[in-house]
């Protein structure tokens, strides 16, 4: 079991500091704008809720509305507290048209949150502060990629980053980014909780 609560903190704090201005900006996520990856991240927050048993209800963010990043953050903090229960974590579960075990799908909820979390600090000029165990986790997770990805075309090809580098950037570079955000990705996100 994953505490998902830190990175899903850390990308709600990335997020309540981006101006309304800077929604149409580019990110290294290459087929989302910044209020499209937002987005995803909201879809995406909804149904790895769901796919926990949590509660996955809601209609998609709007963003001419009044208090949209708090919403954001509660749907966020749902998907945190619905994967805290030990039962999340045992089975399988049906998303986005995958059957894959609950674990599984546990660790893809926190990968999409600290690499959407980085993708959004990297677009808004800010950092993505996250506890060492969590990008571990995160680590740990996606480096499995490499040898056997459980959803396919889920990122993009690799980037190489220096051995040296920290070990958020290599987690990253495993998702086809360019830590120094230079590069951009090819990624396939699996579709959750309604459309993209």
């Amino acid at each position: 079991m994953i505490d998902l609560g830190p990175a899903g903190r850390a990308l709600v704090a990335v997020v309540q500091r981006i101006p309304q201005e800077a929604l149409g900006g580019p990110t290294p996520c290459a087929e989302y704008d910044v209020r499209q990856l937002i987005a995803h991240v909201d879809d995406g927050a909804r149904g790895f809720a769901g796919a926990a048993g949590g509660d996955g209800s809601g209609e998609p963010l709007d963003f001419a509305a009044a208090g949209w990043r708090e919403t954001l953050a509660v749907r966020v903090e749902r998907l945190s507290t619905a994967w805290a229960r030990p039962a999340a974590w045992e089975g399988t579960s049906d998303l986005a048209g995958l059957g894959l075990s609950r674990a599984e799908w546990g660790k893809i909820a926190l990968t999409e949150l600290v690499v959407h979390g980085w993708d959004l600090a990297q677009a808004t000029g800010q950092d993505l502060e996250l506890p060492a165990e969590t990008t571990q986790a995160c680590y740990d997770h996606v480096a499995e990629f490499l040898r056997q990805p459980p959803v396919p075309e889920l990122w993009g090809t690799p980037v190489r980053v220096p051995e040296d580098a920290s070990l958020l950037d290599r987690l990253v570079g495993i998702t086809g980014r360019s830590p120094a955000g230079a590069g951009m990705t090819t990624e396939r996100s699996p579709t959750v909780g309604g459309a993209e």
